[in-house]
């Protein structure tokens, strides 16, 4: 059976050994080289570094959150509340399955939760990112009921 819930300090090693590989996928797709580094940098380095799960937790304007597949860890999802003007905005940072345990609705569990707890929050949208060329995120965030907002175009420079 499927499941997310909140991680633990337990979780640490897991949760580190999740954001490696789901950092090492990003490096394969277009824009992902950039992204690690600009958007999803201050969340790796946390998740990465002794500790800093355990920051994450105590911040009560963000959520990190495990999937399983019969209570093993085989996802991760990690989320924050922005403000934005008077209201606030829930912000998707990560939401990683293996490979090998996709396509049973670990990923529609951890996504699905961490929205729950947006609204619960008072936030007035969410927003999430996908990489251009990456269809299958696209497909799945789709089929969650997101719709793109913003497109952001890039040029590298020599």
């Amino acid at each position: 059976m499927e499941t997310a819930r909140i991680a633990t300090r337990d979780d640490a090693e897991r949760c580190g050994e999740l954001c490696r590989e789901a950092l090492n996928g990003l490096h394969e797709v277009r824009g992902g080289a950039l992204f690690t580094r600009r958007e999803s940098g201050l969340l790796a380095k946390a998740l990465l570094r002794p500790g800093g799960l355990d920051r994450l937790l105590a911040d009560d304007r963000r959520r990190v959150l495990v999937g399983a597949v019969d209570e093993i860890v085989v996802g991760l999802a990690a989320g924050r509340i922005d403000d934005v003007g008077e209201t606030t905005l829930g912000v998707v940072d990560a939401c990683y399955v293996e490979p090998g345990a996709r396509c049973v609705g670990v990923g529609r569990v951890l996504l699905d939760d961490l929205v729950a707890w947006f609204e619960a929050s008072g936030c007035r949208g969410v927003d999430v990112t996908a990489l251009p060329g990456d269809r299958a995120t696209k497909n799945f965030l789709e089929a969650a009921g997101f719709k793109a907002r913003l497109l952001t175009l890039h040029r590298p420079l020599p």
